[in-house]
Formats: C-alpha cells, structure tokens, sequence
C-alpha cells in the first residue's frame, strides 16, 4: 500500500458526524464538563459515539475540549458527537464554572488601610 500523500487522513472528519459540522440543540462550549449518564448498547451508536463514551466510562468528568483532544477530533466535530449523546441521554453536560467575581475595590481598600493601621 502507497503512504497517504501529504499526511492526509483517508475518511476526512466529517464523515464521523455524517456530514454535519453544527449542532445547536445541545448548547455546548470548550469547558463544559461532560460525564457518563448511562451504559450504552454498542449496536445503537455510531463509531465515533462509541469512542466518546470510552474515554468517558461512568464515572469520569472531562471538559469538552479535553474529550477532542483524547480523539485527536477537532472540537467542531467531537461537540457535534457529544450533542448527540447528550441528547439521547448517554452523557450529561454542565456549562463551565464561571470566572470569580472581581472583589469589591472599596473592601480591598479598607483592608490595605487597616493592615498599614497595624503596621504603625
């Protein structure tokens, strides 16, 4: 057999949603944490399903991101793969933990205020 030319793959990525590239039903960002809901029947999913849910066995939580990486899947596809199994209830998904609020700059104030209080 001939190497591939130029390092190409030979079934290119988008065949492992069937040729979607968006999934909107499902809302899903590069940190949402997903996790194993139930044990699923091999029969009823696609290939690329089916490795999702080995890199999640029941049990684990990964961020999105981290799921597409263990794929070697770009994240368009691995969200589409994971809407999909989230939407058949095989996975469930949380969005990220937000960012810490700023502290309140009158507080801090305050506080430096009373530690050069002490210091005098």
């Amino acid at each position: 057999m001939s190497p591939r030319p130029h390092g190409r793959r030979l079934v290119p990525h988008y065949l492992a949603t069937g040729g979607r590239a968006h999934d909107d039903r499902v809302p899903l960002e590069r940190l949402s944490v997903l996790m194993a809901a139930a044990p699923a029947e091999p029969s009823e999913l696609s290939p690329g399903q089916r490795r999702v849910l080995d890199i999640l066995p029941v049990g684990c939580s990964l961020p999105l991101a981290e799921v597409a990486a263990h794929l070697g899947l770009p994240f368009s596809i691995a969200r589409v793969l994971a809407a999909d199994l989230v939407e058949a209830g095989y996975l469930r998904s949380r969005p990220p933990i937000p960012p810490a609020q700023q502290p309140d700059r009158d507080i801090l104030e305050k506080l430096i205020n009373g530690l050069y209080a002490l210091k005098s």
